[in-house]
């Protein structure tokens, strides 16, 4: 993974009470280790904004960029207000933004994930399930042959 460098992010919405923060830190901070100097995140609630969380923590030891990966305009607006807070607090700590749709449309999650995917070195994945979007984002690089690092 050496001469890898740009890294995608996905993971679950939900995320259980087993789920270690900790660990999510230390497997980053191993990834820009291992060369790693852009992030995409999806900026969804659950593992999206907690990677983002660590990553801002990280920005004090070490020097990388983060974009954020938005589907639609407005995402946030169907958050709870814990989620809507989160993201409107770290959002101004991503170096560039991009919004793949102007407003919701069927698909657009999809569309943001492919766009992650296809810009990706490696991907970082927090994957327990088969079904949904963290495991179609999985599934298509593997497709693309790009590398998938399990967070378990």
């Amino acid at each position: 993974m050496n001469n890898q460098k740009v890294c995608a992010l996905t993971g679950h919405r939900a995320l259980p009470a087993s789920f270690d923060r900790n660990r999510l830190y230390d497997k980053l901070e191993e990834m820009i280790q291992l060369g790693c100097d852009t992030f995409l995140c999806g900026m969804a609630p659950g593992f999206d904004l907690s990677a983002l969380e660590c990553l801002v923590d990280l920005r004090r030891k070490y020097v990388f960029s983060v974009e954020a990966c938005i589907p639609y305009e407005g995402q946030e607006r169907a958050f709870d207000a814990a989620d809507r807070a989160a993201y409107r607090r770290l959002l101004p700590f991503c170096d560039r933004t991009t919004v793949l749709c102007p407003v919701y449309r069927s698909g657009c999650f999809f569309q943001r994930n492919r766009y992650m995917v296809d810009r990706a070195d490696v991907v970082l994945a927090y994957c327990t399930r088969d079904r949904g979007g963290t495991a179609y984002t999985v599934r298509y690089a593997r497709q693309k042959e790009i590398p998938v690092v399990l967070l378990r």
